[in-house]
């Protein structure tokens, strides 16, 4: 019987970058993955400064587009556009390529990456964890990490509780040669009717992709949102790519992260920017650090690492969610002052997490000027 030092289950962003971790510090680790790459992922694709950061030198950036330009809306409205000439503020990709070659890193490092291999149950006991696939075989490692999505076997497994779930629907709309021009190194942002709602379009060389997000539970004005925000845009005659949907959901402050000898990372364990919904970024991180701390036996000091490295931000981006659904349209204003489009840049770049540019006095004043304020009704679509 084989028994891996370390099994990673899924290989997005969160499992390829454990993998990698690991396989490089010299642990026998094995990936497996239910589907087979390279294959489409729903995803906006974007990669923030953060993100490139957390990739290095691993790979080769398959990029489609260097955004430095960025066209705000509020609900179509009060339209302006800001361009950073410092650089660009967002990296786009496809994520069939970028995983793909993260793939090719994590195996290039040493790790085995088993494809269509769907994980059923997970079993542990001090020593050992057995994950049963659906094929009826059964993988044998010291420890695992789970990075099989939120609704994934792993997640279940280790008790992962949930404050926010989100509804984000995305079209990939193949476009002609004008309406690419159009488009280049510029991302529209739209924020949105629906509370803590808003929808963007990012550019992919031939093809954009669009859509919006907003909370779980009202799925057919979510549906209605996307319908007038692809009218707004003259799209609605392009046929897409693709059509899908997915939830995205942002774990409880006391959520675990591990359960025994397994650990979750990414998407798995709830790890997302509440506000932006941006997960490649909490991904990658989340991935790194527990291939790290499986290779360094001291699978405590991953959950150490998360409450040190990523919920600080986390919790800011609940405040500054919080902010944006009562009132949308000040926050909208305030991201046309200089100070405001200066947050934002920082962010895109990775220069200033949330919890830093929170804690800033001026900050700190302005968002308790917006607390007394009344929130707005919401304005839905129809």
């Amino acid at each position: 019987m084989i028994i891996w030092d370390l099994a990673v289950v899924g290989a997005g962003p969160a499992g390829l970058s454990a993998a990698h971790a690991a396989a490089r510090a010299g642990l026998r680790t094995l990936v497996l993955e239910r589907a087979a790459h390279p294959r489409y992922k729903t995803c906006g694709g974007g990669l923030i400064g953060t993100s490139l950061a957390a990739v290095g030198e691993r790979i080769e950036v398959p990029a489609h587009d260097r955004v430095d330009r960025v066209t705000f809306t509020r609900d179509g409205r009060r339209r302006f556009t800001r361009r950073h000439p410092g650089g660009p503020l967002v990296t786009m990709v496809r994520r069939e390529e970028f995983d793909d070659r993260l793939r090719a890193a994590a195996v290039a490092a040493g790790a085995e990456v088993r494809e269509r291999a769907a994980v059923r149950a997970v079993e542990q006991d001090p020593e050992v964890v057995r994950l049963r696939l659906a094929d009826g075989e059964a993988v044998h490692a010291r420890a695992v990490i789970g990075a099989d999505g939120s609704s994934g076997v792993t997640a279940r497994h280790v008790g992962v509780r949930h404050r926010q779930v989100d509804l984000g629907l995305e079209l990939e709309l193949p476009v002609p040669p004008a309406e690419q021009a159009r488009w280049r190194g510029r991302v529209l942002l739209d924020w949105g009717p629906l509370p803590g709602s808003y929808a963007w379009v990012f550019p992919k060389g031939d093809r954009l992709t669009v859509g919006v997000i907003a909370s779980r539970g009202d799925g057919e004005r979510t549906r209605a949102y996307l319908r007038s925000f692809v009218d707004r845009l003259g799209l609605s005659g392009v046929e897409p790519a693709h059509d899908s949907g997915h939830l995205t959901r942002c774990r409880a402050d006391d959520s675990p992260l591990r359960r025994g000898r397994v650990l979750v990372a990414g998407d798995a364990a709830g790890l997302l920017e509440p506000w932006s919904r941006e997960g490649i970024s909490y991904a990658l991180r989340s991935g790194e650090l527990a291939g790290e701390a499986v290779a360094a036996d001291d699978l405590a000091g991953y959950e150490r690492g998360v409450r040190r490295d990523l919920v600080p931000s986390m919790r800011a981006g609940h405040r500054l969610l919080d902010v944006f659904a009562r009132r949308p349209e000040v926050f909208h204003a305030l991201l046309a002052t200089p100070p405001g489009w200066r947050m934002f840049v920082r962010f895109c770049q990775g220069r200033a997490s949330f919890d830093e540019t929170l804690g800033r006095a001026p900050v700190r004043a302005a968002l308790a000027l917006l607390d007394r304020l009344p929130a707005r009704p919401a304005t839905l679509p129809s």
